[in-house]
């Protein structure tokens, strides 16, 4: 079946100058659902790619979208020419947005714990100590913009150190909503007379960085709690693309970390690795090889459909794939719907009521935190359907040693 689809959709791919490229690269990964040609842009999709449009259409509703274009570097430079950004953390989103910043030729310092991890990792990246590197406590205070980037728990453990160096006139930045929001939980109170600002980008600091790197822009959501200057959205849109996002979209610190938090447990990693290890193991129940099994089951789903449905959207990837798949995916996907519902109902108020901060924070605070995590991924790493994973990937043509 596979090939018979593949030939008949080679064919219609050949014969098409309007083919995506990723539609190509699914001929060569998982035939059966390859891809005839990228759809036609849609008057609506035609529209939606010209630059500096502030208000799009999202399925029927009206949002306002802000573009990096109104904010070309030599602005940037102008704007925040008296202003020094203290970044506060170098994980993922601390050392994403710091280089970023850097890389754009504004005045950033890096706050971290001298001598540890980060603070070598930060020298290690050109950061210097007593230039641009300094204690937590040392860049608070320097900064008239502070980057609060610590993980959630730190955030809560520190924040009577950071505190007083937040002093009125100054601009305090999250990328997560999670410590304002949950503030019965952290102690994290907006102080007086402060600016207190979210950009959060729809992805890691490294993605946001190698995304940077690229040319290209991550997407990120915007956000104003407290306006004391009475320019606070003004300031935390320039600072959203000066981290290195294309295009930033408005919501609030509790929408931000309510849609988080759901979504990391739901679709983006707790809900697919548990439908990928059901469906892996009822495979593997029926006799199915390893091999067969995780490519049936994450190697198709990660290589060649989820680029294209990300690329064209679900629909049109019904109407590309076999009649057979097809129908079958048509029929199926309610009763999955249906099955899941109420667990995403029980999840997203899990996450309002605060149930799985305080889980998190109390799990984030344990001494030996790390070693347990270790032990939890471990579990996963050595568990059959990612140690074949491991193989199947080494077979890929990008990863074949030469």
């Amino acid at each position: 079946m596979a090939s018979r689809a593949a030939s008949r959709s080679i064919a219609r791919a050949a014969s098409s100058a309007a083919r995506s490229t990723l539609a190509i690269r699914a001929l060569g990964v998982a035939p059966r659902f390859a891809a005839r040609a990228a759809a036609p842009a849609t008057a609506t999709s035609a529209f939606q790619q010209i630059r500096g449009i502030k208000t799009l259409n999202f399925g029927g509703s009206q949002e306002k979208v802000y573009e990096r274009s109104d904010w070309p570097k030599e602005k940037l430079l102008d704007y925040f020419k008296n202003d020094t950004i203290a970044v506060l953390g170098y994980g993922p989103q601390g050392h994403g947005q710091g280089l970023n910043l850097r890389d754009n030729g504004l005045n950033v310092i890096v706050g971290v714990r001298k001598d540890g991890r980060s603070w070598k990792k930060a020298v290690a990246e050109g950061w210097v100590p007593g230039k641009n590197l300094f204690t937590i406590e040392e860049a608070a205070n320097k900064g008239n913009i502070v980057f609060n980037l610590l993980s959630d728990a730190a955030q809560r453990d520190l924040w009577p150190t950071i505190k007083p160096f937040i002093t009125p006139g100054k601009t305090l930045y999250f990328s997560h909503g999670f410590a304002i929001t949950y503030k019965h939980q952290t102690n994290v109170e907006a102080p007086e007379g402060v600016d207190v600002v979210l950009c959060a980008p729809k992805g890691s600091g490294t993605t946001l960085r190698t995304l940077f790197l690229e040319g290209k822009g991550l997407n990120s959501s915007i956000a104003v709690f407290q306006d004391a200057s009475g320019h606070a959205h003004e300031r935390v849109v320039a600072l959203g693309v000066a981290i290195g996002s294309g295009y930033l979209y408005e919501t609030t610190f509790s929408k931000e970390v309510y849609s988080d938090l759901f979504g990391e447990r739901g679709v983006l990693m707790g809900a697919i690795n548990g439908l990928f290890r059901a469906q892996y193991d009822v495979l593997r129940a029926q006799g199915h090889s390893p091999s067969e099994a995780f490519n049936e089951t994450v190697e198709e789903a990660t290589q060649s459909l989820f680029p294209l449905i990300g690329a064209n959207g679900m629909d049109w990837m019904y109407a590309n794939c076999s009649v057979t798949a097809q129908r079958g995916a048509l029929d199926w996907h309610q009763k999955f719907y249906d099955a899941s519902l109420p667990v995403f109902q029980d999840l997203y108020k899990s996450v309002k009521d605060g149930t799985e901060s305080q889980r998190a924070l109390d799990k984030n605070s344990q001494a030996d935190y790390r070693e347990s995590l270790e032990k939890e991924l471990k579990e996963i790493r050595e568990s059959e359907i990612w140690r074949a994973g491991e193989t199947v990937r080494n077979l890929r043509p990008e990863n074949a040693k030469k």
